[in-house]
């Protein structure tokens, strides 16, 4: 089985990532993208998995662990191997903003301003997403709200040990959520 965590940019994946970590999942990480302002406990992404659209047998490697994959990839996953998909929501308005701030930041971008385009691309991006998920017999998915994993990281965490069927040590994963890391919400 492969476990995988998506979900659009700045849902949550790294704080999920971070939570099968502690729990005692093997993560698939290569430690390239550091911990930073924006994700002080660690992005724990696998670089190579972008690769997929080129080489889809690489997904071999993650056979027995946690990888995070961006949701656009999801359409590319192969046939032929049993998924479990972890898929992070969190409220788009929110995701905007958090990716906003973040290449501020950076120096990137300056402020989008108004992301109403944008909004309905990731709407529709979504669409296609869950309709990818919902027609394939070897994916199972379990869809976890931010602000759930925020409130009740314990029942979340439970769940989730549940739905991958593997017994994870759930105080290690409740201590990875802090709350004081939910910066960009909406007024």
């Amino acid at each position: 089985m492969i476990t995988i965590v998506s979900g659009l940019p700045r849902s949550g994946t790294s704080l999920m990532m971070q939570m099968l970590d502690a729990g005692g999942l093997p993560v698939l990480s290569d430690g390239e993208r550091k911990p930073d302002t924006d994700n002080p406990k660690g992005y724990l992404e696998w670089e190579r998995i972008k690769q997929l659209p080129k080489d889809p047998n690489l997904i071999a490697e993650v056979e027995g662990k946690v990888v995070k994959v961006i949701s656009q990839l999801l359409l590319l996953l192969p046939a032929g191997r049993e998924y479990r998909i972890i898929l992070m929501q969190r409220p788009l308005s929110e995701v905007l903003k958090s990716q906003d701030e973040m290449l501020r930041r950076r120096g990137n971008a300056e402020s989008i301003g108004n992301t109403s385009a944008i909004e309905e691309a990731f709407q529709r991006h979504l669409i296609e997403v869950n309709q990818w998920l919902a027609g394939k017999s070897n994916v199972k998915v379990a869809r976890v709200h931010y602000h759930r994993v925020l409130r009740e990281p314990k029942p979340v965490a439970e769940e989730v040990a549940a739905f991958l069927g593997t017994p994870l040590d759930i105080e290690a994963m409740v201590r990875q959520v802090d709350g004081s890391l939910y910066r960009n919400r909406l007024k």
